[in-house]
Parts: C-alpha cells; structure tokens; sequence
C-alpha cells in the first residue's frame, strides 16, 4: 500500500504545472463551447425547431472544422520539441510554414462547405428544420477561414507553453460574440430580428476579432514576437511541409472521426424526430463543456511530452503523461456524479417548461435529455481518457495508428452500435448514446495499450 502510496505521489506532484498548462486552454475550449451554449439557450426561446436548426447546421461546420483544427494540432508538438531543443531558428521556420498551410486550408473547407451547403436538403431531415438552417450555415461556413488560420497562431504559442494567448482572444471573442448574437437574435436598437440567422453572424463577427486579436497579442509580446519575424516562409522548404502534412494528416483524421461520430448522433436523432435532435443538441452542448476540460488536460500532455522528447528524456515523457491521465480521471469522476445526480435539472437550462407554446414538445425534449444525460455521464470516463492519451501519443508524434485506433472505434464498433440500438430497438435516441458510450470506451482502452506499448519501447531502447 505504501509503495502505491509513492509511486502516485510521483504523478500528483505534476498536478500544480499541468494545471498551469492546461488552465488557460481549457478557458479557451470552455469559451468556444460556452458561447455554443449560450446561442443555444438564446434560439431556444424561439423554439425546438430553432434549436435543432442550429444543431444540423452546425453539423456541416464541424465536419470542416475538425479537419482544419486537427490538422492544426500537428504544429503544438512540433514547435514543443524545438523550444525543448533549444532550436530557435526552427521554431520560426514552422510558425511561417504552418501558418501559410492553415490559411490554405482554411480557403479549401470554406469553399468545400459553401459550394456545397444545399446538400443539407438531402439528408432525409425535417423540412422546417432545414429551411432555418440553411441561411445559418451560410454565414457561418465564412468562418472557416478565419477560425483555421487561427489556430496556426494559437497551436504555435502552445507549443511554447504560453497558453494564455488563447485564452484572452477566445474570451474576447466570446464576449464580442454574447452581445452580437443578444442584439441579432431578438432584435435591439438598430440591429434587425434574424433569429438563427442573427446567431450565424455573431459567430462570424467574433471569430474576426479572435483572429485580429491573437495576431496583435503575439506581435506585441516580448518573447514570441522575436519567433514571428514574418508570416510566409521567404523560401518554401518542402521537408518542413511533408513533416507538418506527415503529422497533420492524422491528427485532422483523428478529429474527423470523432466528429463525424458524433455528428452522426445528429443526424440519426433527426430521423427519428425534431424533438430528438433538439434533446440530442441539449445533451451533446453540456458534454462539450465537460469535454473541453479534458482537451485542455490532453494540450498539457501534448506540450509536455513533446518538450521531453526534444530533450531525449524518454522516462520523464512517460511520468509527465500518466500524470496528466491521472489528473483527468479524477476531473471527470467529478463531471460524471454532476450528470448522474442532476440529469433532470441541467436541460432546463436549455428550454422552459412553464411557457404554454408548445408545451407537449418541450416536455418530451426534456424527457428524452434527461436520459441521453445518464449515458453521458458514464462516458465522461473515457473520453477524458481517449482525449488525455491522443495528446500524449500526438507529443511523441505517434498519428498514423492513432487514427487506426480511432477508425476502428467510432466506425466500426461504435457507429453499428448507434444505429441498430437507434432503428431496431425501443431505445430510439438513448441506444445512438449507448453506441457513443461503447465507441469512446473502445477508444480510451486501445490508445492506453498503444501509449503503453509506445512509451515502454522507447524507454527500453534508449536505456
């Protein structure tokens, strides 16, 4: 017991710096989920249709986004094995690289969601639904460009361990984003009533301001500005570009997959009904939130373990990253007893049930999230795991596999579980979460193996 006692008292130890790390990002996730929340607390007053409008709107924007902020993540490793090598120079060069490749793709997935967006009147989806949508996802696919470009500055100040930078962009954002949305949605002063459309601006707007704002903090800053000496490499060097398209390709599979998991939650519940897709919206927004939390904890790992391959300590790689699962598994204990015990309670906050219109639809609403709240609950284990140990592998460069692992996972096993317990059984929306739940404990359990196997090897090699 006592030699138990030690050897986690070497990870708990880690706690303080991890959380240094991780704070900020995860006020940065929180702030980009938060603002989801609050446009869906807001178009919930105008009712469930609306608040399953943004939900499948918002579907075709993930898909594209999780490409360009996956691929992005590629950069944070990158620029943490450099400043742990003390290269100086090479930290420039794949700022100017990354940034010239995110602003490419940027352009390619908004012009991909945008030549494409009548698709969404194809999906078998409800018609009321689609036609609030559709103008929805027009203002909000221009985001993409901005959004991604972004990131290459924000996964480059990560990856020097100022994860600040982040934070006071995206908290600006958020708070440009709240008051846009307030004066659109509903109408105010000189500003029109354009309901969801109203909300699609706002994101629009605030992810400008986000962008404008991290460009100026970071020329401005006395130690990173010395790093972005220029935006566009003066010679492209085609080695850095295949080693960033190398790790970047599997990190935006690895997002795509989840998101594409999860987005197919959206869709499924949209067959089954308006009603469904709105809980399925109430749910999927307070996992998100909870969810951010561990992305936070994996951008620590990621940072962490990164800095310690530049610096060829191989077992203090392994210690940094349990640590940082270690922190996480506590964390998410936490967030599963909140939904377990206040699964009834947390969708009023999304829609209310005192108001006479429409009473019937909001009280199945509530019904159905009350119970996708159960499953999420028990998820909240392992996908703070999966997420903690994807960021780990991702610091030790480890992708291709990974995305093999996330493939199997959430397309194979998760995806078939969804879809038989959805269609074919009474379960109905809460048997799409129980394949949700059996595709992210199928994740968590084989990226574990993998960084285990992974990181013994090394250890064992470099001994």
């Amino acid at each position: 017991m006592t030699k138990v006692i030690i050897n986690f008292s070497k990870y708990t130890r880690e706690f303080k710096y991890n959380l240094k790390l991780a704070f900020p990002v995860m006020i940065g996730m929180l702030g980009h989920t938060f603002v989801q929340f609050i446009d869906n607390v807001m178009v919930g007053q105008l009712g469930t249709a609306e608040l399953a409008a943004i939900s499948l709107g918002n579907s075709f924007v993930f898909i594209a986004m999780s490409i360009g902020i996956g691929f992005s993540q590629a950069i944070t490793p990158l620029i943490a094995e450099a400043d742990g090598a003390k290269k100086d120079n090479d930290i420039s060069r794949i700022f100017e690289h990354s940034f010239m490749i995110c602003l490419t793709l940027g352009i390619v997935l908004f012009l991909s969601v945008f030549l494409n967006k009548n698709l969404i009147y194809s999906i078998n989806q409800p018609l009321e639904v689609v036609e609030l949508a559709s103008p929805y996802l027009f203002w909000v696919s221009m985001s993409l460009i901005t959004i991604v470009t972004f990131q290459s500055f924000r996964q480059f100040a990560d990856g020097l361990s100022f994860t600040r930078a982040a934070m006071y962009s995206t908290l600006v954002g958020n708070a440009i984003n709240i008051i846009l949305n307030y004066f659109l949605i509903f109408g105010f002063w000189i500003f029109p009533k354009l309901g969801v459309e109203g909300a699609a601006i706002g994101t629009l707007v605030s992810r400008i301001c986000m962008l404008t704002f991290i460009i100026f903090y970071l020329k401005l800053h006395k130690k990173l500005k010395n790093y972005i000496k220029r935006f566009f490499p003066t010679k492209i060097e085609i080695n850095r570009v295949k080693k960033i398209l190398y790790l970047g390709f599997p990190s935006a599979l690895h997002s795509f997959f989840e998101v594409a998991f999860f987005i197919s939650a959206i869709w499924m519940s949209g067959f089954i009904g308006k009603n469904s897709q709105a809980a399925n919206q109430i749910a999927l927004n307070l996992s998100s939130m909870t969810y951010m939390i561990a992305l936070g904890v994996g951008v620590a790992a990621m940072i962490r373990v990164g800095n310690q391959r530049g610096m060829m300590n191989f077992k203090k790689l392994r210690e940094v990253a349990l640590s940082t699962l270690s922190l996480i598994i506590i964390i998410d204990i936490f967030f599963c007893l909140i939904f377990l015990l206040f699964n009834d309670y947390l969708p009023l906050l999304y829609l209310d049930p005192s108001v006479p219109a429409n009473l019937s639809d909001v009280n199945d609403v509530l019904s159905i999230a009350s119970k996708l709240l159960i499953v999420a609950g028990v998820f909240q284990l392992f996908d703070g795991i999966q997420a903690v140990v994807l960021g780990a592998l991702r610091g030790m460069q480890d992708v291709n596999k990974p995305a093999a692992i996330i493939f199997l996972s959430y397309g194979l096993i998760g995806f078939p579980i969804s879809y038989y317990l959805g269609f074919y059984t009474s379960l109905s929306t809460v048997g799409i979460w129980i394949g949700l739940l059996s595709g992210l404990f199928s994740s968590a359990l084989f990226l574990f193996l993998r960084f285990n196997y992974l990181s013994k090897k090394i250890i064992a090699l470099n001994d």
